[in-house]
């Protein structure tokens, strides 16, 4: 087995060297995308690597160079770092098999922007997964805010600009908030170094620590959406669809909350979170996150800005389950950090499949779509039931353990929230499944509402050679196995995360929830 130092280093760096020869084969489509699915593969598979170690309680790090005095840009995989690095690496191959799809139909411009970008927020991704210390973690996150942006201003309309401004402003404001943070930890502490549990609580006073935690919300909470900043997130929805379920699933708003894993567990610690009483406030700011996002979800007739109001929802289960101090509840963050990847990147794999065929964009447009799509609406329906707490999904095991540990907590109040978002859930997400398969079919397919006509592609653009010029016609039928195979393969791995410990991930983040707590309750 290769060193764990080398791997970690290869799996950041591959990304980079795919984009370079992504862009050195930009007039020859097959080959850029040969590079893009390579290595997908390649970065799953070093990542991968490092399992059995990090099973086996190890934690291989290197040292890359140093930042500052006792600061050094440094990786190490943990456990949390290993779920998410896995978790990320693996839905990327099916990202990029449904990417090439995509812009095929749709005759996506820029197409070597794209799939290099895609490459680069892969490289970000994987090296916060396994940050060492917060200000590596800092960079990467940055760098990860820098490396969406063409993708979310993809399109290049004025909307898109617009969505853009607004997705810089409130990330890169939450970066200056981060910084300060860290800041203020490196001149209480002298260091940055994660550890299980935290390491401030004896440096900084309550009020010291109350701000540490208020600039750590701020910082981590506006690319984990909590409300009120979370308005980025529907409007960054005028990307492509691909684009819409890197930031849902994959990479922005798992950053976020990936963020909160490490400054309250290896930072803060849930225990000197509880003795101010902070957990409570960031619990009921999570609670609060999760009911009025999962109202608002209900009132969306377009789907994807329905899915991006879930998103908001569900991200905040996570951070609710993190502030708490049981391992219960950290266990279900931690497990719905992978089980809401893999059920919400399905929904969206969705939402582009319905684009690029009947090219619905709405869910009043949805009655009997299922009966000429029954493998897209089929995962839609799996997924779904999944993310609305339902066994046997993987999203049933991790709400378990998040509403077993705001009662463990001895905090019912956030129980109920959670309950009730799972009613709500299935309010905003079953309909589609109704309307889909018990809803007769219209006579006569109607137009999308409010969807433009997509201007034609000019001579020499950069576009792949056998992309579709029409969609169809508003036939129903599966569209592109490209986009068909990776949705029902995201659909099978959050069920089988319901019915084992697929990968490790279950012990990854039982371990890991036992070590940060101290093992209580």
């Amino acid at each position: 087995m290769a060193d764990g130092s080398v791997l970690l280093l290869l799996a950041v760096l591959v990304s980079p060297l795919a984009a370079v020869l992504i862009v050195a084969s930009r007039n020859r489509p097959n080959l850029r995308e040969g590079w893009t699915l390579g290595a997908a593969g390649i970065k799953f598979a070093l990542v991968a690597a490092l399992l059995p170690q990090v099973l086996a309680g190890q934690t291989p790090e290197i040292t890359i160079l140093p930042l500052a005095p006792d600061v050094d840009l440094a990786l190490r995989a943990d456990g949390p770092g290993m779920a998410f690095g896995l978790s990320a690496s693996f839905l990327w191959i099916l990202t990029s098999i449904y990417s090439i799809g995509y812009v095929r139909s749709e005759n996506e411009h820029r197409q070597t922007r794209y799939f290099a970008s895609f490459a680069v927020c892969m490289s970000t991704a994987v090296g916060l997964a396994f940050s060492a210390n917060l200000l590596t973690l800092f960079i990467f996150y940055e760098l990860l805010t820098v490396a969406t942006y063409p993708l979310v201003v993809h399109s290049e309309s004025d909307e898109a600009r617009q969505a853009g401004r607004r997705y810089l402003g409130y990330l890169l404001t939450g970066g200056v908030a981060l910084l300060l943070a860290i800041v203020l930890v490196y001149s209480a502490t002298g260091t940055l170094d994660f550890v299980p549990g935290g390491f401030v609580a004896d440096q900084l006073s309550g009020l010291e620590l109350g701000l540490l935690i208020a600039l750590v919300t701020i910082g981590f909470g506006t690319k984990a959406a909590l409300m009120p900043l979370h308005a980025w997130l529907p409007r960054a929805m005028v990307a492509p669809t691909p684009v819409s379920a890197l930031l849902h699933a994959v990479a922005v708003v798992k950053a976020g909350v990936f963020g909160f894993v490490r400054a309250f567990g290896f930072v803060i610690g849930p225990v000197a979170l509880a003795d101010i009483g902070a957990d409570v406030v960031v619990g009921t700011i999570a609670s609060i996150t999760i009911v009025v996002a999962s109202l608002i979800a209900l009132r969306q007739d377009n789907i994807k800005r329905r899915l991006a109001f879930s998103t908001v929802a569900h991200l905040s289960y996570i951070v609710l389950g993190l502030s708490l101090v049981t391992a219960t509840a950290w266990t279900g963050g931690l497990l719905h950090i992978v089980n809401h990847a893999a059920l919400k990147i399905t929904l969206f794999f969705v939402a582009g499949a319905l684009h690029c065929g009947p090219h619905y964009d709405y869910v009043s447009q949805l009655n009997g779509v299922g009966r000429r799509m029954p493998f897209t609406m089929g995962a839609f329906a799996v997924a779904a039931i999944g993310l609305a707490g339902l066994p046997p999904m993987g999203g049933f095991v991790s709400k378990w353990y998040l509403v077993l540990g705001a009662f463990d907590a001895g905090y019912p109040v956030f129980a109920a929230a959670l309950l009730l978002a799972g009613l709500l859930g299935a309010g905003y997400l079953f309909p589609i499944v109704y309307r889909a398969f018990l809803v007769p079919a219209p006579d006569t397919a109607a137009p999308a509402p409010l969807v433009h006509e997509r201007a034609p592609v000019p001579a020499g653009a950069d576009v792949a050679p056998g992309a579709d010029t029409h969609h169809g016609g508003g036939r129903f039928d599966e569209p592109t196995p490209l986009l068909v195979v990776p949705l029902c393969i995201t659909a099978a791995v959050g069920l089988l995360l319901g019915l084992g410990d697929l990968l490790g991930f279950g012990e990854l983040a039982t371990s890991a929830a036992a070590m940060i707590t101290g093992g209580g309750a």
